[in-house]
Protein backbone atom coordinates (compact mmCIF):
# COMPACT_ATOMS: atom_id res chain seq x y z
CA UNK A 1 0.00 0.00 0.00
CA UNK A 2 1.12 3.54 -0.78
CA UNK A 3 0.02 6.78 0.90
CA UNK A 4 0.80 10.02 -0.90
CA UNK A 5 1.23 12.56 1.91
CA UNK A 6 0.89 15.41 -0.57
CA UNK A 7 -2.64 14.33 -1.39
CA UNK A 8 -4.06 13.20 1.97
CA UNK A 9 -6.49 15.82 3.32
CA UNK A 10 -7.15 14.18 6.67
CA UNK A 11 -10.84 13.56 5.96
CA UNK A 12 -10.81 10.20 7.81
CA UNK A 13 -12.99 8.63 5.10
CA UNK A 14 -10.62 5.65 4.99
CA UNK A 15 -11.09 5.18 8.75
CA UNK A 16 -14.87 5.19 8.39
CA UNK A 17 -14.78 2.86 5.37
CA UNK A 18 -12.60 0.41 7.28
CA UNK A 19 -14.96 0.39 10.27
CA UNK A 20 -18.01 -0.05 8.05
CA UNK A 21 -16.42 -2.82 5.99
CA UNK A 22 -15.02 -4.77 8.94
CA UNK A 23 -17.64 -3.93 11.61
CA UNK A 24 -14.97 -3.13 14.19
CA UNK A 25 -16.28 -2.11 17.64
CA UNK A 26 -15.90 1.37 19.23
CA UNK A 27 -12.30 2.17 20.09
CA UNK A 28 -10.90 -0.16 17.42
CA UNK A 29 -9.44 1.58 14.37
CA UNK A 30 -7.54 -0.63 11.97
CA UNK A 31 -7.03 2.39 9.70
CA UNK A 32 -6.11 5.64 11.42
CA UNK A 33 -4.94 9.03 10.17
CA UNK A 34 -2.49 10.97 12.30
CA UNK A 35 -2.71 14.78 12.26
CA UNK A 36 0.85 16.09 12.63
CA UNK A 37 2.31 19.61 12.73
CA UNK A 38 5.53 19.91 10.75
CA UNK A 39 8.10 22.68 10.45
CA UNK A 40 9.00 25.61 12.68
CA UNK A 41 7.16 28.86 13.26
CA UNK A 42 6.21 30.71 11.14
CA UNK A 43 6.58 28.01 8.46
CA UNK A 44 4.34 25.41 10.04
CA UNK A 45 2.01 23.09 8.17
CA UNK A 46 -0.21 20.12 8.91
CA UNK A 47 0.60 16.67 7.57
CA UNK A 48 -1.91 13.82 7.57
CA UNK A 49 -0.44 10.33 7.83
CA UNK A 50 -2.64 7.25 7.28
CA UNK A 51 -1.41 4.27 9.25
CA UNK A 52 -2.30 0.79 10.43
CA UNK A 53 -0.79 -2.66 10.09
CA UNK A 54 2.28 -2.33 7.87
CA UNK A 55 2.20 -5.96 6.64
CA UNK A 56 5.91 -6.30 7.20
CA UNK A 57 8.37 -8.50 5.34
CA UNK A 58 9.72 -9.63 8.72
CA UNK A 59 6.79 -9.06 11.11
CA UNK A 60 7.84 -9.14 14.78
CA UNK A 61 4.28 -10.12 15.70
CA UNK A 62 4.72 -13.40 13.88
CA UNK A 63 7.94 -14.26 15.72
CA UNK A 64 6.39 -13.95 19.19
CA UNK A 65 3.08 -15.70 18.46
CA UNK A 66 3.09 -18.95 20.50
CA UNK A 67 0.04 -20.45 18.78
CA UNK A 68 1.01 -19.77 15.13
CA UNK A 69 -2.19 -17.71 14.78
CA UNK A 70 -0.31 -14.93 13.02
CA UNK A 71 0.71 -15.88 9.52
CA UNK A 72 2.11 -14.34 6.36
CA UNK A 73 0.70 -15.09 2.93
CA UNK A 74 2.76 -15.52 -0.20
CA UNK A 75 1.49 -12.14 -1.42
CA UNK A 76 2.86 -10.45 1.72
CA UNK A 77 -0.39 -9.92 3.63
CA UNK A 78 -0.05 -10.65 7.37
CA UNK A 79 -3.08 -12.47 8.75
CA UNK A 80 -4.53 -13.72 12.06
CA UNK A 81 -6.34 -17.04 12.43
CA UNK A 82 -8.97 -16.36 15.12
CA UNK A 83 -9.43 -20.09 15.66
CA UNK A 84 -5.78 -20.41 16.71
CA UNK A 85 -5.35 -17.10 18.58
CA UNK A 86 -5.29 -17.59 22.36
CA UNK A 87 -5.46 -13.86 23.16
CA UNK A 88 -2.08 -13.72 24.91
CA UNK A 89 -1.42 -10.28 23.33
CA UNK A 90 2.31 -10.91 22.87
CA UNK A 91 1.91 -9.64 19.32
CA UNK A 92 0.40 -6.37 20.56
CA UNK A 93 3.51 -5.73 22.63
CA UNK A 94 5.84 -6.71 19.76
CA UNK A 95 4.21 -4.52 17.09
CA UNK A 96 6.07 -1.17 16.77
CA UNK A 97 3.10 0.32 14.89
CA UNK A 98 0.41 -0.09 17.58
CA UNK A 99 -1.72 -1.72 14.90
CA UNK A 100 -3.27 -4.56 16.90
CA UNK A 101 -6.31 -4.59 19.17
CA UNK A 102 -7.92 -6.95 21.65
CA UNK A 103 -11.52 -6.65 22.84
CA UNK A 104 -12.79 -9.06 25.49
CA UNK A 105 -16.42 -7.91 25.79
CA UNK A 106 -19.04 -6.75 23.32
CA UNK A 107 -18.97 -3.00 22.66
CA UNK A 108 -21.61 -0.98 20.89
CA UNK A 109 -21.76 2.61 19.71
CA UNK A 110 -24.64 3.62 22.01
CA UNK A 111 -23.90 1.75 25.21
CA UNK A 112 -25.29 -1.67 26.04
CA UNK A 113 -27.98 -1.69 23.36
CA UNK A 114 -26.79 -2.75 19.93
CA UNK A 115 -28.33 -1.26 16.81
CA UNK A 116 -29.92 -3.82 14.46
CA UNK A 117 -26.92 -3.52 12.14
CA UNK A 118 -24.43 -3.98 14.98
CA UNK A 119 -26.28 -7.05 16.22
CA UNK A 120 -26.46 -8.47 12.72
CA UNK A 121 -22.75 -8.05 12.12
CA UNK A 122 -21.45 -8.93 15.60
CA UNK A 123 -18.84 -11.67 15.32
CA UNK A 124 -18.13 -13.58 18.56
CA UNK A 125 -14.96 -14.98 17.01
CA UNK A 126 -13.37 -11.54 17.37
CA UNK A 127 -13.81 -11.37 21.15
CA UNK A 128 -10.86 -12.32 23.34
CA UNK A 129 -8.51 -12.51 20.37
CA UNK A 130 -6.23 -10.00 18.66
CA UNK A 131 -7.45 -8.26 15.51
CA UNK A 132 -5.91 -5.90 12.97
CA UNK A 133 -6.03 -4.65 9.39
CA UNK A 134 -5.96 -7.50 6.87
CA UNK A 135 -5.75 -5.36 3.71
CA UNK A 136 -9.33 -6.64 3.22
CA UNK A 137 -8.20 -10.13 2.19
CA UNK A 138 -11.81 -11.19 1.69
CA UNK A 139 -12.30 -8.47 -0.92
CA UNK A 140 -8.91 -9.12 -2.52
CA UNK A 141 -9.45 -12.89 -2.73
CA UNK A 142 -13.01 -12.55 -4.04
CA UNK A 143 -11.74 -10.23 -6.75
CA UNK A 144 -8.86 -12.50 -7.69
CA UNK A 145 -11.30 -15.39 -8.02
CA UNK A 146 -13.14 -13.33 -10.64
CA UNK A 147 -9.95 -12.55 -12.52
CA UNK A 148 -9.75 -8.98 -11.24
CA UNK A 149 -6.51 -7.14 -10.45
CA UNK A 150 -6.13 -5.70 -6.92
CA UNK A 151 -5.33 -2.00 -7.08
CA UNK A 152 -6.60 -1.64 -10.63
CA UNK A 153 -10.10 -3.04 -10.16
CA UNK A 154 -11.87 -1.51 -7.17
CA UNK A 155 -13.88 -4.70 -6.53
CA UNK A 156 -10.57 -6.40 -5.64
CA UNK A 157 -9.08 -3.51 -3.66
CA UNK A 158 -9.16 -2.74 0.11
CA UNK A 159 -12.08 -0.62 1.31
CA UNK A 160 -9.87 2.24 2.52
CA UNK A 161 -8.35 2.65 -0.94
CA UNK A 162 -11.74 2.43 -2.62
CA UNK A 163 -13.07 5.24 -0.44
CA UNK A 164 -10.11 7.66 -0.56
CA UNK A 165 -11.56 10.87 -2.00
CA UNK A 166 -8.19 12.42 -2.87
CA UNK A 167 -6.49 9.36 -4.35
CA UNK A 168 -3.85 9.42 -1.63
CA UNK A 169 -4.10 5.70 -0.92
CA UNK A 170 -3.06 3.20 -3.57
CA UNK A 171 -2.73 -0.57 -3.54
CA UNK A 172 -1.24 -3.19 -5.81
CA UNK A 173 1.55 -5.62 -6.65
CA UNK A 174 4.91 -4.04 -5.95
CA UNK A 175 6.72 -6.88 -7.75
CA UNK A 176 4.95 -6.01 -11.00
CA UNK A 177 6.88 -3.08 -12.53
CA UNK A 178 3.80 -2.19 -14.58
CA UNK A 179 1.58 -1.74 -11.52
CA UNK A 180 0.51 1.71 -10.42
CA UNK A 181 2.27 1.57 -7.06
CA UNK A 182 5.53 0.32 -8.58
CA UNK A 183 5.50 3.33 -10.89
CA UNK A 184 4.65 5.70 -8.04
CA UNK A 185 7.62 4.47 -6.00
CA UNK A 186 9.92 4.79 -9.02
CA UNK A 187 8.82 8.37 -9.68
CA UNK A 188 8.75 9.70 -6.12
CA UNK A 189 10.78 9.92 -2.94
CA UNK A 190 9.35 7.75 -0.19
CA UNK A 191 9.96 6.39 3.29
CA UNK A 192 8.64 3.56 5.43
CA UNK A 193 7.58 3.95 9.05
CA UNK A 194 10.14 2.77 11.66
CA UNK A 195 12.16 1.16 8.89
CA UNK A 196 15.22 1.09 11.16
CA UNK A 197 13.45 -1.62 13.19
CA UNK A 198 14.25 -4.02 10.35
CA UNK A 199 10.62 -5.04 9.88
CA UNK A 200 10.49 -4.26 6.15
CA UNK A 201 7.10 -2.47 6.19
CA UNK A 202 4.81 -3.00 3.21
CA UNK A 203 3.29 0.49 3.58
CA UNK A 204 5.12 3.25 1.68
CA UNK A 205 4.77 7.00 2.16
CA UNK A 206 5.38 9.39 -0.74
CA UNK A 207 6.49 12.92 0.08
CA UNK A 208 8.15 14.48 -2.99
CA UNK A 209 9.09 13.88 -6.59
CA UNK A 210 12.23 11.83 -7.20
CA UNK A 211 15.24 14.03 -8.06
CA UNK A 212 16.28 14.03 -11.72
CA UNK A 213 18.98 11.55 -12.68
Amino acid sequence: MVADLRRCVGCQTCTVACKESNATPPGVQWRRVFDIEAGEYPDVRRVFVPTGCQHCDDPPCLEVCPSTATGKRADGIVTIDYELCIGCAYCIMACPYEARYKVDDERFAFGDDATPNERKRADPRMLGVVTKCTFCVDIVDAGLAQGLVPGRDMAATPACVQSCISGALRFGDLEDPRSGIAQLLAENQWFRMHEAEGTGPGFYYLWDKAPPL
